[in-house]
């Protein structure tokens, strides 16, 4: 399976879609099957993506005054368990699927794994002249052992205070677009201090906001020129939304703080089959299977976020670790002015 690398935020997506350039050999034994297997492999991908993308929304629980912005290049990374890179295929829940060798029921792997030996299935059509026949497919692998313990995700991120303890965000990954696959990612936010509406908040050592975020990635991978079945516009796209609700907290000193919080995330991926497939068999060919499936897989769990935040004048690092099905961390380079 090929890889296409553009630089961190394309990885785990990129590597997802050209997935597909195995799933849809699974049609020959049926779009059922298909679409089953699809929805366990990928899940796992997609759902890690989801708290990736929500990582390093703040640095600090106060709001800028007016006027005070901060410009941001962040890179964030969920952790991948040992869990996540298999899941159980139990060919007693498919049609016309069943494992060359072993039991009905193996761990395989998923979007995030590696089978190693491979692992071989054999599927069943029915042919038109010759009745019912058999193919032996190898199960896909993933984006492998040795790079999956990381889903990373970058931004380059902004945010300005409008007085009143009230921040805006916006987050956004500029649009790429090659030959096989386009990306955007984008996001906005609304932070308010609470501690801003006090008599004394300026005597107060910490600050205490509340943050509401959102946050899209929408892809597309063409799979016309590297499918293994025969067709047209064949391509898989995929859109994830996401919303962050936090509550948290940070020290109000000059040079070094912590801050820290608890929130919940919440999110859906949906990833469409599209196009014009056409099984073949020798010199014989099914009649076209067109758009064959929908998939989607959602993600919510609470969060605890441990972070710290080094100011020098205009310069400001950040660094921060999240705790939650996922768990992930995140980098932060922040040019700001008040």
């Amino acid at each position: 399976m090929k890889r296409i690398t553009l630089f961190a935020s394309l990885i785990l997506t990129t590597t997802m879609l050209e997935a597909q350039n195995d799933i849809d050999a699974l049609l020959a034994a049926g779009v059922e099957d298909a679409e089953r297997f699809a929805q366990d492999y990928l899940a796992p991908g997609t759902n890690g993506l989801m708290y990736s993308m929500n990582a390093n929304w703040f640095n600090s629980a106060a709001a800028k005054p007016l006027g005070g912005f901060e410009i941001s290049v962040i890179v964030n990374a969920a952790t991948v368990k040992g869990e996540n890179k298999t899941f159980n295929l139990n060919t007693d829940d498919y049609n016309n699927v069943s494992f060359v060798q072993g039991p009905n029921s193996q761990m395989v792997s998923s979007v995030l794994g590696e089978n190693d030996p491979p692992i071989f299935i054999e599927i069943e059509y029915d042919d038109p002249i010759f009745g019912s026949q058999t193919e032996q497919i190898e199960l896909p692998d993933g984006i492998g052992s040795g790079s999956a313990n990381l889903l990373p995700t970058a931004f380059i991120q902004g945010a300005v205070g409008l007085s009143k303890g009230i921040e805006v965000k916006a987050r956004f990954v500029p649009e790429i677009d090659t030959d096989d696959v386009s990306l955007s990612m984008y996001g906005a936010g609304l932070q308010l201090e609470f501690t801003k509406w006090l008599p004394a908040d300026k005597l107060l050592p910490v600050a205490i906001s509340g943050l509401v975020a959102y946050t899209h990635l929408g892809a597309s991978y063409d799979l016309t020129d590297s499918s293994g079945v025969q067709g047209e516009n064949q391509r898989l796209e995929n859109d994830t939304n996401t919303w962050l609700f936090q509550l948290m907290t940070s020290t109000k000193l000059p040079v070094f703080n912590f801050y820290g919080g608890i929130g919940y995330v919440k999110g859906k991926s949906e990833s469409d089959l599209l196009g014009t497939y056409r099984v073949t068999s020798g010199a014989l060919t099914s009649e076209p299977i067109v758009d064959p499936f929908s998939i989607s897989s959602e993600a919510s769990s609470v969060r605890g976020t441990i972070g710290a935040k080094l100011k020098l004048s205009f310069f400001r690092l950040n660094a921060e670790y999240h705790l939650s099905k996922f768990n992930a961390f995140s980098l932060g380079l922040n040019f700001g002015f008040r």
